[in-house]
């Protein structure tokens, strides 16, 4: 399977290895500022090499502040934070156009979302005017400011966080903005050890994370994953997990197009983050659920036993065979 799988490569193995050695490179700063799963920096840097947005879902005090700005040291790319509240208008966000006492002519003030990397602080807070005001600036990689349209810096990436557990004053975020999110992950309480290193290391000066990735280097690391082979036999694995979940009986709205392009670009992404430029079962199954599970919308009955949408991806990945020889 694997000599069919990487028959076609195409890319330089030497700028596999870069990639890699650079993913490995980001996982070793990222280390000295975030203690937790290393699978979310892998998630994020996926993310980032499909041109996606990811939706981190934690408690307070769980380091998702801390994640989003280490990240974006380690790229060099700027940073802002955007603390989302229900008064927040569009305007608070995209920025505002001015009058120049000097030069009697209107300039344009940018908003926070001029940034590369984005951290949206609880954005289930934000009211429906300002969230698609947000699902413009993923989608389109631009804003509308009083009727003129001006691009975002690349890279361009929105870590947008929501807390699970409370419900007073927040917005529930409609379908069409969860399904703009690539992924969405959860960062739950850290392990006995990874906690205890957090206490020994509270009272020492943070260090600096170094800059391993220019923002050049990352878009040049995203045009090599649209070179990256994926079998067909592989594409059809994708549609069939896909159409699993609208043929599920206890599934109202299953997984869209958009979730399959997702699940192929990002499977893309982690077989070049490996140093591969060919896609295996495995890097599909490792991305699946939360590309998936969020995109799955259950029948009322469903949830109140208790059934998630991670629950019907895995029993996708169980009961679906990648090749149907």
């Amino acid at each position: 399977m694997n000599d069919g799988l990487a028959s076609q490569t195409r890319i330089d193995p030497e700028r596999c290895q870069w990639v890699a050695s650079r993913a490995e490179r980001v996982q070793a700063e990222m280390r000295k500022v975030f203690i937790g799963d290393p699978g979310i920096v892998e998630a994020l840097l996926v993310t980032l090499l499909a041109r996606g947005h990811v939706l981190v879902e934690g408690v307070p005090g769980v380091a998702k502040t801390t994640l989003a700005k280490g990240f974006a040291g380690v790229l060099n790319c700027s940073f802002r934070r955007i603390q989302f509240t229900p008064d927040l208008l569009p305007s608070d966000i995209t920025g505002t156009y001015v009058l120049d006492m000097r030069s009697n002519e209107f300039q344009l003030r940018p908003g926070p979302l001029f940034a590369q990397v984005v951290l949206g602080d609880e954005i289930n807070r934000a009211p429906a005017k300002t969230q698609s005001a947000l699902l413009e600036a993923m989608q389109e990689s631009q804003v509308t400011i009083e009727g003129t349209t001006q691009p975002l810096p690349q890279p361009f990436l929105v870590l947008a966080t929501q807390n699970p557990v409370e419900q007073e004053g927040v917005y529930l975020l409609p379908e069409a903005q969860l399904d703009r999110f690539l992924m969405k992950l959860a960062l739950g309480y850290p392990g006995f050890e990874d906690e205890m290193e957090v206490l020994r290391t509270h009272d020492r000066q943070p260090e600096e994370v170094r800059p391993v990735l220019e923002p050049e280097e990352v878009l040049q690391m995203a045009r090599l994953c649209d070179e990256v082979h994926l079998a067909e036999e592989l594409k059809g694995y994708i549609l069939r997990l896909v159409r699993y979940s609208r043929n599920h009986k206890q599934v109202l709205l299953g997984n869209s197009p958009r979730a399959a392009i997702s699940l192929m670009r990002s499977a893309k992404a982690r077989s070049l983050l490996h140093g591969r430029d060919y896609v295996l079962p495995d890097d599909i199954r490792q991305v699946a659920a939360p590309i998936l599970a969020h995109r799955v919308i259950l029948k009322p009955e469903a949830e109140l036993h208790g059934l998630r949408g991670e629950d019907v991806v895995k029993a996708a990945l169980r009961e679906v065979p990648y090749d149907q020889s």
